[in-house]
């Protein structure tokens, strides 16, 4: 079973990109994130087309998530739990089943700029109750994936110029505590344990030909409980496809777990 994660950078930017790359790669599941699109407007016969069943959740002009499979989905859950008043559409999950099913979540964590201010608490208290929600998925003990543009910088390596990150949202100390409260829960860094080591990126700006010269970020992350970490035989990022005709600035990050 091969399960990607993409932040498109809205799915009608991309409609060209998406379908091609499932056409090339063939991933069993697709988590997107920042589709743009509300539930309604969104150009799923592109994809169902392709034998992949939609799921959204959507918010017209921004924000945005999907899970695109080809493998049966059940309990589609859309929001994350402890806010009512979050009207934001970050976070989707379902559960996809192959030989062996695994529970997917598809997040799109806030960005936080600038910081301090009230963006910067907003993501701190998005990531407590994405923790908090891992936590309950865990539990389960269950094979767990969650997957998206967690908007972090993990460490100085995972960014080619780490010092002209200092000060923002993505690298500030709080943002990187607050991701390895994930991995303290006992999630697996699938990227990282695949693809060791600086130089492994998933974002390049569009500006001042970021990606020509390989200034690139990694934040977009695929975290596995142990019983789905237990089944991963590779993972990767498709650096490639940020080469491609009018490319979001984020590329796909796929793992590859037994099924």
């Amino acid at each position: 079973m091969r399960i990607a994660t993409w932040n498109v950078n809205g799915i009608r930017a991309r409609l060209h990109a998406v379908p091609a790359w499932l056409d090339q790669a063939r991933p069993d599941v697709l988590l997107l994130q920042e589709i743009k699109s509300a539930d309604a407007a969104f150009p799923a016969a592109a994809f169902e087309d392709r034998g992949y069943g939609v799921a959204t959740h959507g918010q017209k002009g921004f924000n945005g998530v999907a899970i695109l499979s080809r493998l049966p989905v059940e309990d589609v859950v859309r929001g994350l739990p402890g806010d009512a008043g979050d009207g934001q559409a970050r976070w989707i999950e379902a559960t996809v089943t192959g030989r062996r099913a695994v529970r997917v979540v598809s997040l799109y964590l806030p960005n936080g700029n600038p910081a301090p201010g009230p963006k910067y608490d907003y993501k701190l208290a998005w990531m407590a109750r994405a923790e908090a929600r891992a936590a309950a998925l865990l539990a389960t003990e269950e094979a767990v994936l969650l997957g998206g543009d967690w908007n972090v910088i993990p460490a100085p390596g995972d960014a080619a110029r780490p010092a002209a990150w200092e000060g923002d949202a993505l690298f500030l100390p709080a943002s990187r505590a607050a991701f390895r409260r994930f991995l303290n829960l006992g999630l697996t860094d699938a990227v990282a344990t695949f693809c060791p080591g600086p130089g492994h990126y998933t974002f390049w700006d569009y500006q001042a030909l970021a990606f020509e010269r390989n200034d690139g970020i990694r934040i977009d992350h695929l975290l596995l409980s142990p019983q789905a970490a237990d089944r991963m035989s590779d993972a990767g990022i498709a650096a490639e496809v940020r080469a491609g005709e009018r490319p979001s600035d984020h590329v796909p990050v796929w793992v590859e777990l037994d099924d």
